[in-house]
């Protein structure tokens, strides 16, 4: 007999969980969700009548949820994994896990739009004395790009993994064959020592600036000026690119920044475990006492409406505003995740590169 599927079933701004034990062969079910500490929690109850462990779980200001599901046996083992029951997944660089929708949720329509399949995409390798050997970059360039054409470009910290988990590349191929963007070229880095380099680190930014740019613009020739370039990550890599440009003003014309990692003191001790919360946090410090900035740019943050990080990040947005940036905070009805990042894409990434370069 094929086996019955039980989706979790949403009701305002509840999702209600089922996972079926009609014989009760599992001595406990707890949903692993990243809303709300503690992570691991909160555990399901079993319903005799049903034979089933359930769930309902709030859901406030949100469109979607991503989650896991961790199961005990009577033996004491126990995994954690997808939902057996839902066949709605999302991928991640941890690995997939399961989805539920609200109601009224809808995919960007640019995802559905063909793809031209004409761009080109070359891999580097920008040496980075910070991790003494090299940053991999697979630089993406539009069709019939002459290598020695100056263009904008976009530099994305974790930049495939935008690619393939929140089909950056794809956007910027729609956006500019229906010419709502001029031709630009993206250099999508992939960190090595991730936790490291973007953490704040003065080492990376020296080398960043002083050897992988340079490296960089040799083979991706852009006009001149800093307009020209603009800086694009999330969470820490999101932090590392606002470092970067406080310690050089020059580098970019223009940041977008997702559930940025501002970690703090006060607002983000859960994160205090983190290796390196105490460089982060006196960065960011920084960055919230100070009165009066001479080099504001333009800059776009995005950040969920239901993480941990929108109090840390409504924090950074109000100081760059008072030090005189042109910024912008998008509260997106999602969490801390590659999709809820790529549905803000359109507008607002689109918005900002098309005020840059056009």
């Amino acid at each position: 007999m094929e086996e019955t599927r039980t989706t979790p079933a949403t009701s305002g701004t509840t999702v209600t969980f089922v996972i079926p034990d009609a014989e009760r062969e599992l001595t406990a079910v707890r949903l692993y969700q990243e809303i709300r500490r503690p992570r691991n929690g909160p555990g399901f109850a079993y319903d005799g009548s049903a034979g089933a462990w359930t769930l309902d779980f709030p859901l406030p200001g949100a469109d979607r949820m991503e989650y896991l599901v961790e199961i005990v046996h009577p033996d004491g083992s126990s995994g954690t994994g997808l939902d057996p029951h839902n066949d709605l997944r999302a991928p991640g660089a941890f690995g997939d896990k399961s989805v539920v929708e609200m109601p009224g949720y809808e995919a960007p329509e640019w995802l559905a739009e063909p793809n031209a399949n004409e761009s080109t995409v070359s891999e580097l390798a920008l040496r980075c004395p910070a991790v003494k050997g090299h940053i991999p970059c697979l630089l993406w360039s539009p069709p019939d790009t002459d290598g020695a054409e100056p263009l904008p470009l976009l530099i994305v910290n974790d930049g495939p993994e935008f690619a393939a988990y929140s089909s950056l590349t794809h956007l910027i191929e729609v956006a500019i064959a229906t010419r709502r963007l001029p031709r630009f070229r993206a250099a999508l880095l992939k960190p090595v020592e991730r936790d490291e380099i973007y953490s704040a680190s003065a080492a990376y930014a020296r080398s960043f600036l002083s050897s992988m740019m340079p490296a960089l613009l040799q083979v991706a020739p852009t006009p001149p000026g800093r307009d020209a370039r603009v800086g694009m990550g999330a969470s820490l890599g999101a932090l590392s690119m606002l470092y970067t440009h406080r310690r050089s003003p020059a580098t970019f014309g223009a940041l977008y920044l997702q559930s940025g990692s501002y970690f703090r003191a006060r607002f983000d001790k859960q994160e205090s475990g983190f290796p390196r919360f105490r460089r982060v946090s006196r960065f960011v410090g920084e960055v919230l006492s100070t009165e009066e900035w001479a080099f504001p740019i333009p800059v776009t943050m995005t950040c969920g409406g239901i993480e941990e990080n929108l109090t840390n990040n409504r924090a950074v947005w109000r100081a760059l505003e008072r030090q005189g940036y042109d910024v912008t905070l998008v509260e997106n009805p999602d969490g801390h995740n590659w999709t809820g990042w790529r549905d803000t894409f359109d507008p607002h990434l689109v918005d900002l590169l098309g005020r840059m370069w056009t």
